[in-house]
């Protein structure tokens, strides 16, 4: 059973184990939503539907999107498998979105619609599912797409910030030169848990000058309190698992 609301401001994260934060396993928390079970999916979430948005520093980020029509069949696109990639973990699999063509350019669509003609030059994503909203998003609004990585996987000089895990650290970077100070960024993920890699990359990239309008995430895990982790900068995300 789903439920669409119109929420407010949220934040960042992919995965959830109490307490937080841990190490990266994309869109997953510990604590299990309520799933039900569909002839052709191995378990679909139950979500919340919104069109969300935070009491933002940039004014027009701010307003109320309402709700829409798209993002029940976006919801319902994704799935949820239990136990992986460990027992007591429920991943959401994204990938199953990618399959449905129209609920994957509806996802791209309701963010282009709400980014474009705001001024933003920089789109950062997020390794490694913000690679594949990223791109779409930057050329429909005609910014620049800029991947924000794992250590050792860009070629050239980096920049890089660090951010804790349960037991340790890790980094995220990206290439020197990719922004300039005073362009406005989006950054983009596919799920934001507890918000380790995502308020890292605002840190990095506010360090070198760059004015970041909002964070952006398909699915939010509210019970893992990601948002905590970015302070006042904005979060705007589709769907809020229940």
């Amino acid at each position: 059973m789903q439920t669409i609301i119109a929420l407010a401001p949220l934040v960042s994260h992919r995965l959830c184990l109490a307490p937080p934060p841990f190490p990266r396993h994309r869109l997953l928390c510990r604590r299990a939503p309520s799933i039900r079970l569909p002839s052709h999916r191995s378990s679909t979430t139950s979500f919340r539907l919104l069109s969300s948005f935070a009491a933002s520093r940039d004014s027009e980020m701010a307003t109320e999107d309402g709700q829409d029509p798209r993002i029940p069949k976006i919801a319902s696109s994704i799935r949820v498998i239990p136990d992986f990639p460990k027992p007591g973990i429920m991943f959401h699999d994204i990938t199953t979105l990618l399959l449905d063509t129209e609920a994957f350019k509806d996802t791209i669509d309701l963010f282009v619609e709400r980014y474009k003609g705001k001024g933003i030059s920089v789109v950062a994503g997020v390794e490694a599912r913000g690679f594949i909203f990223g791109p779409p998003i930057a050329l429909a609004i005609g910014a620049k797409f800029v991947p924000m990585r794992k250590p050792k996987k860009l070629p050239g000089k980096v920049i890089s910030e660090e951010y804790s895990l349960e037991y340790g650290t890790d980094k995220i970077e990206m290439h020197v030169g990719a922004v300039e100070p005073g362009e406005r960024a989006i950054i983009i993920d596919d799920l934001i848990a507890t918000g380790g890699t995502l308020s890292a990359a605002v840190r990095l990239l506010e360090r070198v000058g760059v004015k970041i309008v909002e964070c952006a995430c398909v699915i939010e895990l509210p019970e893992c309190k990601g948002r905590e982790k970015l302070g006042e900068t904005p979060l705007f995300i589709l769907i809020s698992s229940a």
